[in-house]
């Protein structure tokens, strides 16, 4: 292809089918969406229910979306995400990799083995496993997008967490080594690293006065993130106009990372 084949198009979405996890709650909806707005049928593997609002504004692009209750850290759950997205729609050509979870304890030393596994079993190994699963349907298609939520803490230490910034920083490496063994399939395997967004999760954190400042004082941007910051980025690297894109971290952060 050269330049004079160039047309919007190459951002569409339409006719392929995607899986992201936790589909249905916090920035897992906001990347599932902004693939059904692009034309992609979803399939949510979740943990939690929720009250309809996520199939309602999904159907409302005029594609199709399943959800499943899946604990996407149990045995065969990954096995059975991928078959599950396959048997409803056909194939799978996207795996957004959205599900995951912070536990904060402000004494390092009540942050113990518990914890540490709980979060590595989500953040991790639950990524690897169903990229490797997905791994084995876009190989032999030649075709496929694979696209981890990094985080800031892909970069940074970050206090009472040290799970998180550790499977951040894992879900980052991971990301490049796919990238290595899967781009001669014509497989991208990216990564998309938000910065503070304000979501129901960070509510707290915006409401407090003191912590909202020393947040916007930092972000160049000199505001939170909003899901709609999102949607642009998840919508092209899902797409063909990302093909010779890969192993990268995109961060989305309103220049955070630079300050």
């Amino acid at each position: 292809m050269g330049i004079k084949d160039f047309a919007i198009d190459l951002f569409s979405l339409e006719g392929k089918n995607a899986v992201v996890t936790g589909g249905n709650t916090g920035l897992g909806r906001t990347f599932a969406l902004a693939l059904a707005k692009a034309g992609a049928n979803i399939f949510i593997p979740t943990i939690r229910e929720d009250d309809g609002t996520t199939r309602q504004l999904i159907e409302k692009e005029d594609v199709e979306v399943e959800l499943v209750h899946s604990d996407i850290t149990g045995p065969g759950a990954a096995v059975n995400i991928i078959k599950g997205c396959v048997d409803r729609f056909g194939s799978l050509d996207i795996l957004v990799n959205s599900a995951g979870l912070c536990k904060n304890v402000q004494n390092v030393l009540d942050f113990g083995r518990e914890e540490w596994d709980e979060m590595i079993a989500i953040n991790l190994t639950a990524a690897f496993e169903l990229s490797y699963q997905a791994a084995k349907i876009m190989i032999p298609q030649r075709y496929g997008k694979i696209i981890n939520i990094c985080s800031l803490y892909s970069f940074l230490g970050g206090q009472w967490s040290p799970a998180y910034a550790a499977t951040k920083h894992g879900l980052a490496g991971f990301t490049k080594a796919y990238c290595d063994e899967l781009a001669q399939y014509n497989i991208q395997v990216n990564g998309i690293a938000p910065g503070y967004f304000a979501t129901e999760l960070t509510q707290d954190t915006q409401k407090d006065p003191e912590r909202n400042k020393r947040v916007v004082d930092h972000i160049p941007a000199n505001r939170w993130g909003e899901p709609l910051d999102l949607m642009g980025v998840t919508v092209f690297l899902a797409s063909k106009a990302s093909d010779y894109v890969n192993g990268h971290i995109l961060v989305v952060d309103g220049g955070y990372l630079v300050r």
